[in-house]
């Protein structure tokens, strides 16, 4: 493994966040991740990071409340480091209480936007010191954010306030040398479709063009390419990984 410098990824504990945390650990960067309430699964994926011969830490952080965010920028990794030790930043964290929209109250939404909209805005700030000039972010969002759901208005719509803020941060802090680009997964085998009954898992399948769901891995690989060299000239896009099921 090389090594590549420091990669944080918010929310690295489970699903897509977990995968992408053992992708880039493998591409040779240090792994330091956030997990909220999975602290075994998150110490599960650091212990086969550093089996693997890489190098990774957790950190409890309730991304939604700022005093816990700015925590997470006095690690030692990023304290101690010099000259913007994190060139990779994955803003991953997320809730989703699937509630029909039409029943949503004024607390619930804002719950909701406090942690992944809000929340994410808190990391970026957080760590924006810390960042290297040439710092590559990628915003987890989602198709919701585009297509909205009528059993998931806040989360589409604090999906589709992250897609539009990260756009407008690209154009930002292009001129210094970062990247910002957003991944919009379709439906993915995370914990969101645990509850599928085996006849609503076959509907889901039927419905993306590529007959089947997605994984971790596949999201994981995207991010891979958009922290990489092979996406230098990407800023700002909206990658919709999604196996045909949506196309704006």
């Amino acid at each position: 493994m090389g090594n590549q410098g420091i990669a944080v990824i918010t929310g690295g504990g489970k699903g897509i966040g977990a995968a992408v945390c053992q992708r880039l650990a493998a591409d040779g960067y240090r792994i330091l991740l956030t997990y909220h309430t999975s602290s075994q699964a998150a110490e599960k994926i650091v212990k086969q990071i550093c089996i693997d011969g890489g190098d990774a830490f957790a950190v409890r952080v309730d991304c939604s409340d700022p005093s816990e965010v700015y925590v997470l920028a006095d690690h030692p990794w990023i304290r101690t480091a010099t000259g913007g030790p994190v060139e990779v930043l994955i803003l991953n964290h997320g809730r989703y209480d699937r509630m029909a929209t039409d029943e949503l109250t004024t607390e619930h939404l804002q719950r909701t936007m406090d942690t992944n909209f809000t929340g994410a805005f808190h990391v970026w700030k957080a760590l924006a010191p810390h960042l290297t000039r040439d710092a590559r972010i990628v915003v987890v969002g989602s198709q919701l954010g585009i297509r909205g759901s009528p059993h998931g208005g806040d989360y589409s719509a604090s999906k589709a306030a992250l897609h539009t803020w990260a756009r407008s941060l690209a154009q930002a802090v292009g001129p210094k040398g970062q990247r910002v680009n957003i991944l919009a997964p379709g439906y993915i085998d995370t914990a969101i479709l645990e509850d599928d009954s085996s006849e609503r898992r076959a509907l889901r399948e039927g419905e993306v063009p590529l007959r089947r769901i997605g994984t971790p891995e596949d999201m994981a690989g995207v991010v891979s390419f958009l922290v990489s060299d092979d996406s230098a000239y990407v800023n700002g896009a909206i990658i919709h990984a999604n196996g045909g099921l949506y196309l704006p």
